[in-house]
């Protein structure tokens, strides 16, 4: 099985503040050994994976979703997705929805 290397961790500054993310890979120890690919492999992640953002001094544990396209990351109340490296998108929940402006850390 061929799969992309994750960075071990990336960091942006969201809403004036760092935020750091961890792709942690559980999702093929959850499968265990398969006969057929895993579906919905994207960007050497699969279901079962889940993402380690740090912000505010809160460590977010999110379970990747298992939607089609760029890995996307969900609790329900908070969201991450890094269609685009220069915009990350990074939203929560709270009565509505709050959506965080991301940028690259220089």
């Amino acid at each position: 099985m061929i799969t992309a290397a994750l960075p071990v961790s990336a960091a942006w500054i969201c809403d004036g503040d760092r935020l750091t993310a961890e792709p942690i890979q559980l999702g093929r120890d959850a499968f265990g050994a398969m006969a057929a690919p895993i579906p919905n492999t994207a960007d050497g992640t699969v279901p079962g994976d889940v993402i380690l953002l740090s912000w505010r001094g809160v460590t977010l544990q999110l379970p990747r979703t298992n939607n089609a396209g760029a890995p996307s990351y969900t609790d329900g109340r908070w969201w991450w997705q890094v269609e685009d490296p220069e915009q990350p998108d990074f939203r929560q929940r709270k009565g509505g929805i709050v959506s965080y402006a991301c940028s690259p850390q220089e």
